[in-house]
């Protein structure tokens, strides 16, 4: 049983006999294996206390909650390394595929497209099955379809595995928010988020370096198949040091045990109460289109989508065409233009490192002047540089790449850019997390559904874009954007995020 109990009518008849338990005067099994949390209420309800013998996962010993973050972190270094691989060698490929310019890029972007709705699935499954079955599915099927990128013979199967693979990597988006809200309390969430971050935000600059060093060494399907490989040893290292964090599912397992080493069925737990009557297919269909009400009808996750769309795709504008300037403007080698990628790695690093202390440190404080009254809104004051930042770093890497200034200018922007939008989205991410602490991998997979289409379409139209206006007036033009978009918002959450929150509808 995973919560699911439509059909089982002796359970429900027993799971609703024993909140009439305590008026019958009848009393828990007592036992040494008995380990319930029980209530004057309810003895038969389960859930965390001193005396559960499996810990609510916020309060487990700080190295095993390292150790948690820590393998989720390792998992989202290769499979975002795997988004921008493809970057310094995509005109390789295109020539030897006879691809055009935007079927190249669509090779690399599709990967971001399947983000968009791998999420809406794998997010929804993770409340239901618990996190570790599916960090570890989707691990095994992100396995597959990247090592059939590397056999690709024509754009065609190219493209499908790219999207298939981008399937499986996508659970890291929506595992990432809920293991951290899983096991980390909200006085705590901008140091783990920081560091969570750190080894993913590596990637961004180690794929493109990689890929160019492989493409001119060798064939770029190593970079497939390299990766590939990475991908089996993570696989392999993560089974004995993931711990399943999703409350639910534990104290479910729990309920399971005991009514198997007692006989008695009367033991249950919050989750499978609301469940009681409920078909297996009405608990999915609720839960699989969680996201989508979320989005639909919950104006903190419109927000937050709609603000973390335009910075992701912006990001990956950069990241598509970066190299190409390199390239085509400066005349470096294929090789030495993925070197210009840790520029970005540099700037959205940092911004992480700096923004999660900070960012605890500012909770704490506003904390402290509400008289110990937490609230998500003590996010948000560190997301006004950020935003700040954002068109700044936009109008000093377009104009500096469009006067042909000295390279480490033009990082310098592209770094300003991506430390900006890194210390906005984090702090979003955490107001999220705080926001919906009972289904935080359904609110990842909403907002993450706009960020990866834009993520996927902006590198589309990129090119076109540069050729048109140029790099100056073309970055000019996002740097507008972010002003109109980027600024208003956090003082738009700041003062109206509390009335939306009070108005929100149950994310049930």
């Amino acid at each position: 049983m995973v919560g699911i109990f439509g059909g089982d009518k002796e359970l429900i008849a027993d799971i609703t006999a024993s909140s009439m338990s305590l008026e019958n005067g009848e009393k828990k099994y007592t036992g040494t294996i008995a380990t319930s949390a029980s209530t004057p209420e309810d003895p038969f309800l389960v859930k965390f206390s001193h005396s559960f013998e499996c810990e609510n996962p916020k309060d487990w010993p700080m190295l095993k909650k390292w150790t948690v973050t820590g393998v989720l972190s390792v998992t989202g270094f290769n499979r975002i390394m795997v988004s921008t691989i493809m970057a310094p060698a995509l005109s390789t490929i295109a020539l030897e595929l006879h691809m055009n310019s935007t079927e190249a890029v669509m090779a690399m972007s599709v990967y971001l497209l399947a983000t968009a709705f791998g999420p809406l699935v794998i997010g929804p499954l993770s409340e239901v099955y618990g996190r570790t079955p599916v960090l570890h599915a989707t691990s095994i099927w992100f396995l597959i379809w990247n090592f059939v990128c590397g056999f690709s013979y024509n754009k065609g199967t190219l493209i499908a595995a790219r999207l298939l693979a981008g399937f499986g990597a996508s659970a890291i988006y929506a595992l990432g928010g809920g293991v951290l809200g899983d096991v980390w309390r909200p006085e705590q969430r901008g140091q783990s988020l920081g560091l969570y971050m750190l080894i993913p935000l590596l990637a961004v600059a180690v794929g493109p370096l990689l890929g160019g060093f492989i493409t001119e060494g060798t064939t770029w399907r190593w970079m497939f198949w390299s990766t590939s490989i990475l991908q089996a040893f993570m696989i392999i290292a993560s089974i004995p040091f993931f711990s399943e964090t999703h409350a639910p599912t534990i104290l479910r397992q729990e309920a399971r045990r005991l009514r198997k080493a007692t006989g008695d069925r009367r033991y249950y737990t919050e989750a499978e109460r609301l469940d009681v009557g409920r078909s297996v297919s009405w608990i999915l269909m609720r839960s699989l289109s969680r996201p989508m009400r979320l989005l639909l009808f919950h104006p903190i996750i419109q927000i937050q989508a709609c603000l973390s769309a335009f910075a992701y795709g912006l990001l990956y504008l950069v990241l598509s065409t970066f190299s190409d300037l390199y390239i085509k403007q400066y005349h470096e080698s294929i090789s030495t233009s993925g070197l210009h990628y840790i520029a970005i790695c540099l700037g959205e690093v940092v911004a992480a490192q700096v923004g999660g202390p900070l960012m605890d440190f500012v909770f704490d404080k506003m904390k402290q002047r509400s008289n110990g009254t937490p609230s998500p809104e003590f996010r948000i004051p560190i997301m006004i540089p950020g935003s700040l930042l954002t068109p700044i770093g936009l109008f000093l890497y377009g104009w500096a790449a469009q006067k042909n200034a000295h390279w480490i200018v033009v990082d310098f922007g592209a770094a300003l850019l991506c430390f900006g939008m890194q210390i906005s989205g984090q702090a979003m991410q955490a107001y999220i997390i705080d926001t919906y602490p009972d289904h935080t991998s359904s609110a990842s997979a909403a907002s993450q559904f706009l960020r990866s289409l834009t993520a996927f379409g902006f590198p589309l139209f990129a090119p076109k874009t540069y050729a048109a206006l140029g790099y100056g007036w073309g970055n000019s033009l996002l740097a507008f954007l972010a002003i109109v978009i980027g600024i208003p918002a956090p003082l738009l959450v700041w003062l109206y995020g509390p009335r939306l929150r009070a108005k929100t509808l149950s994310s049930y």
